[in-house]
């Protein structure tokens, strides 16, 4: 079962990449047939007439800034409400959990006028902070648990030497939990990465699309020109910072969802 999933995993992802080196003649008279010649012109025309290289950069930039202010905001939140005691301490880790089941397609038309009365929509750093407010229900329910999986007598032992709890959480208890950073900062990146919805609503100027509307305006315009050949490289370029991501933390996200399972 497990090499039947990963062939029905894997098959569509190798058939992208290789249908991105074609003609397009050559896709639909042999679509399962590897490329005579490797076009590498259909990369460089989806990078540039296509406009993937701005989207891209526009995506690098939101979800970049987005991934360091979620984990950031995230992370000290969940720090504090695992670890301190204080009136309204559950009432505020529920708030964050009923963030996670409410549906974002209901907030879409009142988020909108408010980040229209606040001059941030359609823009970057607009986009950026919705990002983050999107992230962190889970990010903080997450966290949350890992750090209670910490042993306090490290945090004790800091305090005793003298350190604030701001040095305490920076230089000790952050570095403690940097399998579960890894892993949540992983599921971050691919959740605002593959992000839709949002920047299709809440920006929509030519020159700040992300990489997701970029793909859907080059499917509209390439369908019609029918450069199925620059289609396809567009997408393999969306694909592979993701796909890279998971392999080079791939044990990072394991051990992240792991730890504390076991004592």
């Amino acid at each position: 079962m497990l090499i039947l999933w990963a062939f029905m995993v894997v098959m569509p992802l190798l058939w992208a990449v290789m249908t991105s080196f074609k003609a397009d003649r050559d896709i639909f008279s042999s679509p399962w047939a590897l490329p005579d010649t490797l076009h590498f012109d259909n990369w460089s025309r989806a990078w540039t007439e296509a406009h993937m290289s701005d989207y891209f950069l526009n995506t690098v930039i939101v979800v970049g800034f987005s991934l360091v202010g979620t984990m950031l905001l995230g992370s000290m939140a969940a720090y504090v409400l695992a670890r301190f005691e204080f009136p309204g301490n559950r009432f505020i880790y529920f708030l964050f959990i009923g963030g996670m089941s409410f549906p974002i397609i209901l907030a879409l038309v009142p988020l909108f006028y408010v980040m229209q009365n606040l001059s941030l929509l359609n823009t970057l750093p607009g986009l950026i902070l919705v990002y983050i407010a999107y992230s962190l229900p889970f990010t903080v329910f997450f966290m949350t648990a890992f750090f209670r999986t910490l042993p306090t007598s490290v945090a004790e032992a800091a305090f005793v030497d003298g350190a604030s709890h701001t040095r305490t959480f920076f230089q000790v208890m952050l570095p403690m939990a940097k399998p579960g950073l890894i892993s949540i900062s992983i599921f971050n990146f691919l959740g605002q990465w593959n992000q839709y919805m949002l920047p299709t609503v809440l920006n929509t100027e030519p020159d700040g699309k992300v990489l997701t509307q970029g793909l859907v305006q080059l499917a509209v315009s390439q369908g019609y020109k029918g450069d199925w050949s620059g289609l396809f490289a567009g997408l393999v370029m969306a694909m592979l910072p993701v796909l890279a991501a998971y392999i080079v933390f791939q044990r990072q996200v394991v051990q992240g969802l792991t730890a504390g399972a076991l004592k």
